[in-house]
């Protein structure tokens, strides 16, 4: 394995991803929620049906704490609810309420935008499959053959 071509293609990869993250600010993505409450948002969305915390957990980049503080902060916005689960008493689902629901398609299109003119004007097609790819890879994780 060659170390600093791990370390740079890490750093390479850091350094998009700050780029990104600044021009979504700079694009006011995050005027109406933050990153972590549309993260939230639109796992729910994706989900298409409400969640348990557990499931909701592995969708998001944040602790079981976090998720807990943030839950409340967008019950107190009126974004998401919390109700009963039918096929568990004890159990507590998710669920975009309405207005949530909006909020998230209003910012999602104002995000997807930003992220189509920023690659659009930096990858051709191909290169972006690429990308994809090899992100997916690297989510998924090693390879059978252990390299």
């Amino acid at each position: 394995m060659n170390r600093k071509l791990s370390s740079d293609t890490w750093e390479a990869m850091m350094r998009a991803h700050a780029t990104m993250m600044r021009c979504f600010q700079e694009a006011g993505n995050w005027k109406t929620v933050s990153m972590r409450e549309y993260d939230v948002l639109y796992t729910l969305a994706k989900a298409g049906c409400s969640m348990n915390q557990k499931a909701l957990l592995e969708g998001v980049l944040l602790s079981q704490p976090a998720l807990s503080r943030l839950l409340n902060r967008l019950i107190e916005q009126g974004l998401i609810e919390r109700g009963e689960d039918p096929a568990d008493g004890r159990g507590i689902l998710i669920r975009l309420t309405e207005k949530g629901r909006e909020v998230q398609r209003q910012v999602g299109r104002i995000h997807a935008e930003t992220i189509a003119q920023r690659l659009g004007a930096t990858l051709s097609e191909h290169d972006m499959n690429t990308l994809r790819t090899l992100a997916l890879a690297i989510a998924k994780g090693p390879r059978d053959d252990g390299r």
